[in-house]
């Protein structure tokens, strides 16, 4: 295993003992409103400076930008680590069992290292690039998926930006038609997770941040998907909007939704 795999392995499992911890009495947990529609908790900062603090004690020079505590400038810029310390706040408020530690490592520009790490179930979800993709330590690979047919498809609503709300629509209605069904559960890093592990087929979202699907696009890439913008091209770390699945199955993904979607939304 690389060694800097390891220590976001490491990292991601001590941020999982904090929410575990707190798990245990949720009354305790203070949340506030960040945003429209958008949460942050006590547990989401106390994770994120566990993580920061372990990758920080084994490679001080590195730098770090987290969803909540922002960015941490490294004197090795060539090394950032890109973190969301509780991908689905809203559901861990809620007590509904569904979230997860996301982290990846980008070295000069290109994801090299991810662990989305599910502290509920106890799932482990790691890849180095040109590696592969692993579920505690096991291979684990995008599904066959040819088209949409009988195909259970991931999705997030856009919350956050709802006055994209009826192009989306338009977009879920494109594909369900076509699906098997759609879920939604409310964590993107798990979404794009589950496509590696091929127990969803796919996956769309609009307006996702960085830290969002920085670790699921290696996740998948190296479980033998495809990660795509709208458009079919790969804007999506700068537009948030994202297409994952087995490679025909990203395209037959796309194929259906471009036709239904907004100018901005293919951008």
């Amino acid at each position: 295993m690389h060694p800097m795999l390891n220590i976001a392995i490491r990292a991601a499992r001590n941020a999982g003992k904090v929410i575990l911890r707190a798990c245990e009495d949720l009354s305790k947990v203070e949340a506030t409103q960040k945003g429209t529609n958008d949460f942050v908790t006590s547990v989401d900062k106390e994770a994120e400076a566990v993580i920061r603090e372990t990758i920080l004690k084994a490679y001080p020079n590195h730098s770090i930008v987290g969803e909540e505590l922002g960015q941490h400038e490294g004197s090795d810029a060539d090394y950032l680590w890109v973190v969301d310390p509780l991908d689905g706040t809203t559901n861990f408020i809620q007590d509904i069992p569904h979230f997860a530690v996301s982290i990846a490592l980008k070295v000069k520009g290109r994801i090299e290292q991810a662990v989305v790490y599910d502290p509920i179930r106890g799932e482990l979800f790691t890849a180095s690039r040109g590696q592969g993709a692993q579920l505690n330590s096991k291979r684990i690979r995008v599904s066959n998926a040819k088209d949409l047919s009988g195909t259970v498809i991931a999705t997030g609503f856009p919350f956050k930006q709802k006055h994209h709300m009826d192009a989306y629509l338009d977009a879920f209605k494109a594909l369900f038609v076509h699906t098997s069904d759609i879920r939604r559960a409310g964590s993107a890093a798990l979404d794009m997770a589950y496509v590696a592990a091929g127990r969803v087929d796919g996956f769309f979202e609009i307006g996702l941040k960085p830290w969002d699907t920085a670790a699921g696009q290696l996740l998948v890439k190296e479980a033998g998907g495809l990660v795509m913008d709208f458009a079919g091209g790969a804007n999506f770390e700068k537009s948030g909007n994202i297409v994952c699945g087995s490679p025909k199955l990203a395209q037959a993904l796309v194929k259906e939704i471009r036709p239904v979607l907004t100018e901005s939304l293919l951008k």
